[in-house]
């Protein structure tokens, strides 16, 4: 069952909390094959048992995307500035997420997707990523035969 907007927005909250609160020392960021400009910042990492949360800024300049990818563990991301376009591997837009909006991302390579912002000013993304242990931020894919990138 996917959880509901108030519990994603709450467990998006008290995550991000816990993880602040153990902060290492911000890593190198990995990244799928995104666009010019786009970057990523560990502002946090934990792990509990054999799973990683790891908490992170994204910035997506106008006209770029995060590439095509999938995750191997669930995401949940805050939209703190611009609009972000999510679109799946059938080329369709499955979302589209105003600042202050909050999205999941389900895992596995079923899961294919794409985040562009379409804007003219920088998309500003808080992600929590819940990932097996030791397993990269993204997968990356190819363009499942979608006229963008």
């Amino acid at each position: 069952m996917r959880p509901s907007f108030r519990t994603a927005t709450t467990a998006l909250t008290l995550t991000a909390t816990s993880l602040v609160g153990v902060a290492l020392a911000p890593g190198t960021a990995q990244a799928t094959p995104g666009g010019p400009g786009v970057t990523g910042r560990i502002i946090a990492r934990t792990t509990v048992g054999d799973t990683d949360y790891i908490f992170r800024e994204v910035t997506i300049p106008p006209g770029q995307a995060t590439g095509w990818h999938y995750h191997d563990g669930p995401l949940y991301g805050y939209v703190q500035q611009g609009t972000l376009s999510h679109f799946d591997a059938d080329c369709a837009s499955d979302g589209v997420y105003p600042r202050g909006q909050v999205l999941e991302e389900p895992p596995g390579a079923d899961h294919v997707h794409i985040g562009r912002n379409l804007g003219t000013t920088d998309v500003v993304l808080k992600v929590l990523y819940v990932l097996p242990h030791g397993a990269p931020l993204a997968q990356d894919s190819p363009n499942p035969g979608c006229d963008f990138e």
